[in-house]
């Protein structure tokens, strides 16, 4: 009977801590959002963020407490002996969080961290032939996206990125693409859409521009997209995501069925912005 009355306890004690902790998260963050943001992060935005400027003052806002939040929860550890501190934070969250604007967002869930090298870094990836052989690869990046939980990123090329917010280029934006990617277990292009009835124009508008591009690559054709999009359906994801928030006007004026889509997914609308 005493095992039966602890296992029962255990049950209720599982039970009440499954249904009570999304209460207890939302509380929690509600709080953080309460606090008054710090001086001093206003002026790393100010300093490493000339995006920031740009945005409408209500996403102004909406972006400084998505900030707050997410330093909050996810750990940053340095790599190679860079030390972290706010620059390193707030640059970084600022850039990840663009985003999550306008959208009900569970700030990334999976990921946990942030790794960030002082500039490239070098990872060992495993290939296989065609032959079902296998090989190691040495790879520089700049940036990694996990789907365990882990965020890899260059300081420097983040830097570099932030200060030049129209090129089309963002190591942050391109892997927390991913990551809002990879939010369903798979990294193929299709984030989770807000309505089942959306996934059918994303496919088809998705499989039409992937092409486009695929094309492009093949024949070396001018594209506003870098032609890595071309390499699979996650990586095109990403790379027009880094296109949407830094070169809305072109993509707009080029692409005009998939910026509605990424509208649509994002609930923004960069052309507005700039």
């Amino acid at each position: 009977m005493l095992a039966i009355f602890i296992l029962a306890l255990v049950s209720s004690a599982a039970i009440g801590y499954i249904l009570f902790k999304p209460r207890y998260v939302r509380y929690r963050r509600a709080q953080i959002a309460k606090r008054a943001f710090p001086a001093s992060w206003r002026a790393i935005l100010k300093r490493r963020m000339p995006y920031f400027r740009a945005l409408p003052s209500d996403l102004q806002l909406q972006l400084k407490r998505h900030i707050q939040i997410f330093i909050a929860e996810k750990q940053f550890v340095g790599c190679q002996g860079i030390e972290i501190d706010d620059e390193i934070r707030v640059t970084i969250a600022a850039q990840a969080c663009l985003l999550l604007l306008n959208r009900d967002t569970d700030y990334y869930p999976k990921l946990k961290q942030i790794l960030v090298y002082p500039s490239l870094f070098i990872v060992n990836q495993t290939q296989q032939n065609g032959d079902g052989t296998f090989w190691e690869r040495k790879n520089i990046l700049s940036g990694e996206s996990w789907e365990f939980g882990k965020v890899v990123l260059s300081w420097h090329t983040t830097k570099e990125d932030a200060a030049q917010p129209y090129d089309g280029h963002n190591v942050v934006i391109h892997e927390f693409a991913h990551q809002l990617d990879q939010e369903d277990g798979h990294s193929n292009g299709a984030p989770i859409l807000a309505h089942a009835n959306d996934y059918q124009s994303w496919s088809t508008v998705m499989a039409q521009e992937f092409t486009r591009l695929r094309e492009d690559a093949k024949w070396h054709q001018p594209s506003l997209f870098n032609y890595y999009g071309a390499t699979n359906e996650a990586e095109f994801f990403a790379v027009i995501t880094e296109t949407f928030f830094e070169r809305p006007h072109e993509f707009y004026q080029q692409h005009q069925a998939l910026y509605q889509q990424m509208s649509h997914f994002f609930k923004l609308d960069p052309v507005n912005w700039h």
